[in-house]
């Protein structure tokens, strides 16, 4: 008898050791289902921490209002689109830079309107080394009446040349003519929260010797290609 208990010794251990073991697996076999609980529905992969700095980049480069103003520019066509949101609402043609001085191609933010702009010749400009500056009004200014600044010197502005609109002859600068840059000058405002009554309007368009510039509080991008 003592022979019979002796032997069955190993195997009850055995049995005891293999229930052990298993009974310390089902924690872990629970945990599963409380992990997967914590994926929002409807989502395979929680996002990695990293889509905030592609979410982040993307709201850098959209319009600071998704239906808000923003410009194109087709060289080729010779021709500056105004667009509210999705929608191209104006059509406008433009002179862009000649062949010697193209018109440089990117994407920027309009920041600045100036209405009655000095013209200063930009410096180490071959061209420009025998020009002398010019004043708000000056009936030689090649600026015109308005100017919108978004990488200076390149900026697109009235002309004092109106026959050149629809060509490349300028210097790198987007002409546009002296009623189609203030009325663009003056959407921008009104869509950036700057706007004027017509009073005022009218009264910088009289006072044409006074330069008037206006900073922009909301980015109005603007894409020439």
């Amino acid at each position: 008898m003592f022979r019979l208990l002796f032997n069955t010794l190993p195997a009850l251990v055995l049995f005891a050791g293999t229930a052990c073991s298993t009974a310390s697996d089902k924690p872990a076999d629970s945990a599963t289902p409380a992990a997967a609980s914590a994926t929002p529905a409807g989502s395979a992969n929680p996002a990695p921490a990293t889509d905030t700095t592609r979410v982040a980049a993307a709201h850098d480069s959209a319009p600071a209002d998704p239906n808000g103003m923003r410009l194109e520019v087709d060289i080729n066509a010779r021709k500056l689109y105004v667009y509210k949101g999705t929608e191209r609402v104006e059509t406008h043609s433009v002179a862009v830079g000649s062949k010697e001085w193209p018109t440089q191609t990117g994407e920027w933010n309009v920041k600045q309107v100036v209405f009655n702009p000095e013209w200063v010749p930009p410096k180490d400009e071959a061209w420009a080394e025998a020009k002398d500056r010019k004043d708000p009004g000056a009936p030689d200014n090649p600026l015109g009446r308005a100017q919108l600044v978004y990488d200076p010197p390149r900026t697109v502005h009235g002309t004092n040349e109106p026959q050149s609109i629809g060509k490349a002859v300028s210097h790198g600068s987007i002409r546009l003519s002296n009623a189609d840059v203030v009325k663009v000058a003056r959407q921008l405002m009104e869509v950036t929260g700057v706007g004027k009554d017509d009073a005022w309007y009218q009264q910088v368009q009289r006072n044409r010797t006074e330069k008037m510039p206006i900073s922009l509080p909301q980015r109005v991008p603007i894409r020439v290609f």
